[in-house]
């Protein structure tokens, strides 16, 4: 069956599944280290801590990452994600007594720049496998990896609170490692040897981008994911474990089918985004469906305030939240690969997931530290101020030009 498919067919389903098969092993880490170290007393930042390696390493990996991808190719640049994150596995699998805060950093700190050197690689691999006038269907694979690879980071969140329920953490970071090794081991004798080396050798100070729409779309990019991990990476599984007494199973259960919702829309973005005649999304775009976006957070934290009942405000305006901010996220991914040049494309969209980085490492501090300072309101409020940040840096990103009119 795979052997009718064209080349560059097979190699986006070698590439989408090691990014899936990553992924998942990605978010039921996080949930794993969220739930088990809240478990051992560990206050809202000192758990958020745990993260800060990770998030930090991550933007220092996609601003490096994307040079070496420029330089080394992304086939290499996927595998060696892959391996990092297998040690990072294994990292955690030393005795009780060794598991110390500065050791469960480092791993985190590997795993960041795994994941990150495996998301560049994967959202850059497909703008060399889709022709550049193709941008429609460009969109579509662009939406289609990153609504898939959200639906299963959704799956391992469910994962890691089951298991962390069922057989404990090591016994699961150890079944982790061994199907991400085999995975590991099948991309190196399958993935293409020479994707995404650039013609040129790019220098070492080519890393920051020269683009105006890149910058642009970078620094929206850092508050739309700022807004997000300010109050749903620490702030909102520990509320829910300690304000409404939800057991893992339940916190772990609710944030999976909130990632798995939010992966599906973004699968779906390109039929909901794409206006009439097939014409695809530009700046305004982006403008237009980040206004909204600011509102739900606003909304939220007016009736926590105003003591309604938590539970149902946290469950329908996240669901709501979700189903704009896939969207959002959704066009985002699509406009940095159709604004990357093709010639090192790991440069530009090492750039901008250097910024998407940034945003979750700020998101990620804060959602500890105001959680614990002002709790889950004051979270929303900074939330709701990101994503207006967002939208007015949007108003300057390039729109498509005009259409000609037509001769009388």
């Amino acid at each position: 069956m795979l052997s009718r498919l064209s080349p560059d067919v097979r190699q986006y389903l070698l590439v989408t599944g090691n990014y899936w098969a990553f992924t998942l092993t990605d978010g039921a880490l996080r949930m794993l280290v969220v739930l088990h170290f809240h478990q051992l007393g560990y206050s809202p930042l000192q758990v958020a801590m745990l993260f800060l390696f990770y998030e930090i390493f991550g933007v220092i990996t996609n601003l490096v990452g994307g040079w070496l991808g420029a330089r080394l190719g992304l086939n290499r640049t996927m595998n060696l994600g892959l391996a990092m994150q297998v040690a990072a596995l294994s990292m955690l699998l030393v005795p009780s007594a060794l598991l110390t805060v500065p050791w469960v950093m480092a791993a985190q700190a590997l795993s960041g720049i795994a994941k990150d050197l495996n998301k560049m690689s994967a959202k850059g691999s497909i703008k060399l496998l889709v022709p550049g006038e193709r941008q429609g269907t460009l969109y579509r694979w662009v939406a289609a990896l990153t609504g898939s690879k959200n639906a299963l980071k959704g799956i391992g969140f469910f994962l890691g609170g089951a298991l962390l329920s069922v057989v404990g953490f090591k016994a699961s970071v150890a079944a982790m490692a061994i199907a991400l090794a085999l995975v590991w081991v099948s991309s190196l004798a399958l993935l293409k040897r020479d994707m995404g080396k650039a013609k040129h050798k790019p220098r070492f100070r080519d890393l920051l981008s020269k683009s105006r729409a890149i910058n642009l779309l970078s620094a929206a990019r850092l508050f739309l994911f700022g807004a997000r991990d300010v109050w749903f990476v620490v702030a909102l599984p520990v509320f829910l474990a300690q304000s409404l007494g939800w057991d893992f199973w339940q916190v772990g259960g609710f944030l999976a089918a909130w990632v798995i919702g939010y992966g599906l829309v973004q699968s779906l973005a390109p039929y909901v985004t794409t206006r009439r005649g097939g014409e695809v999304p530009d700046g305004r775009t982006a403008f237009g469906w980040a206004t909204p976006l600011a509102i739900v957070p606003a909304a939220m934290a007016v009736l926590l305030a105003r003591d309604y009942p938590a539970e149902p405000i946290l469950v329908v305006g996240l669901m709501v939240f979700g189903v704009l901010f896939a969207i959002n996220s959704s066009l985002h991914s699509y406009l940095i690969v159709s604004y990357a040049s093709e010639d090192g494309v790991s440069l530009d969209v090492g750039f901008y997931y250097m910024a998407n980085a940034l945003g979750r490492l700020l998101g990620t501090v804060l959602s500890g530290w105001v959680f614990q300072l002002a709790g889950l309101g004051a979270c929303l409020a900074i939330s709701t101020l990101f994503v207006a940040l967002a939208a007015a840096i949007s108003l300057a990103l390039p729109r498509h030009a005009p259409p000609a009119p037509s001769p009388a």
